[in-house]
């Protein structure tokens, strides 16, 4: 006898479903058509969605473009599809998309097991729990052929921001473009996505600043699993107590600038991200370039050209990069913004 009788619910409900996985059966008999019709687009999405080999978002409900389904965001991250609410969902709505997961693997005809986890992000709490298959361990993924370590069933965040993916290419580009081997500093630095395609792309050395130990750590594992064994630093400080420190290793021909919006007891966008604007000017080589990323839907692109014209005249605004294709909004102040400045030669 299970001894979970939650468990057991999950597993009844899965077995219903899959025996009768018709799409009239869904429609009429799963869940109420009112449900079922806020639910469509997320469905489409898994109905056309192919067997995915890089990391990538397949359906990006958070941008406000499909009614009924602005809670819900779908990425995968290979082997594993991650399905993410962002406000309590019935075991119901579960089940109805496992059967629709599931009925999708069976017709693009792949040798591998469905695996796919299950997070809801509601009141500042996260939960996950894996409902299909397993995530292997370490989990490595691709982008472009560049490797990540990322953890899907522990912490918010996986290791990769998806919605950095043109941010990340707009970095290669710029470093592969430069007539000379250039120095980086990458703030906020996270996992050091942005460091290992830099140093890819031929930059002479990057600084990576982070407060989290527990992040940089990974942000080492992500240059060795492609081969990078000379060229990064990695300084776990708060940054705002550093900057002796980081200055001391300038200037620097790129500097990018990707704190989190809101981060309680270090980082609160709207009061500190001019504490950054005003450093820039000293710390970067003449002409120079700065990547200026936010995150925060209530700040549009206002916020950070505003505060760069009164706290570094020095830069001049050069163009935003514009986000990838499926984190379309339905505002483009509320979506993030990566802006490009340029420092006078």
């Amino acid at each position: 006898m299970d001894s979970n009788p939650g468990a057991l619910h999950w597993r009844q409900r899965i077995c219903r479903y899959e025996t009768n996985c018709s799409d009239d059966w869904l429609f009429r008999e799963a869940v109420p058509l009112s449900t079922l019709s806020s639910m469509q687009a997320l469905l489409n999405a898994i109905a056309t969605m192919d067997t995915p080999q890089d990391a990538q978002r397949i359906f990006h409900g958070r941008g406000g473009l499909y009614q009924g389904c602005e809670h819900w965001v779908l990425d995968a991250f290979p082997p594993v599809l991650v399905l993410t609410s962002f406000k309590p969902v019935s075991e119901d709505e579960l089940a109805v998309i496992h059967a629709a997961l599931s009925a999708r693997w069976r017709q693009l005809e792949t040798e591998a097991p469905l695996n796919w986890v299950f997070q809801c992000r509601h009141e500042g709490r996260t939960e996950a729990r894996l409902m299909a298959g397993g995530v292997p361990e370490p989990h490595v993924v691709t982008e472009q052929g560049t490797r990540y370590r990322v953890h899907v069933l522990t912490g918010q965040n996986h290791g990769l921001f998806l919605d950095m993916g043109e941010g990340r290419c707009w970095v290669r580009e710029h470093v592969q473009s430069r007539p000379r081997k250039i120095k980086v500093l990458n703030l906020f630095a996270y996992t050091c996505a942005f460091s290992v395609v830099a140093l890819q792309a031929g930059a002479r050395h990057v600084l990576n600043v982070d407060m989290s130990h527990g992040a940089l750590a990974i942000g080492q594992q992500n240059h060795q699993l492609n081969g990078i064994t000379a060229g990064a630093s990695f300084m776990p400080h708060d940054i705002f107590k550093t900057w002796g420190k980081i200055s001391r290793g300038g200037p620097y021909d790129l500097i990018i600038v990707d704190p989190p919006s809101y981060q309680k007891g270090s980082f609160v966008a709207s009061k500190d991200y001019a504490k950054l604007m005003r450093r820039l000017p000293d710390l970067l080589e003449l002409g120079g370039y700065a990547l200026l990323c936010l995150n925060a839907p209530e700040l549009g692109v206002d916020f950070l050209q505003d505060q760069m014209a009164a706290l570094a005249p020095e830069l001049r605004f050069v163009a935003r990069v514009a986000n990838p294709a499926v984190f379309a909004d339905v505002s483009d102040e509320r979506s993030l913004k990566v802006l490009v400045y340029k420092g006078a030669n």
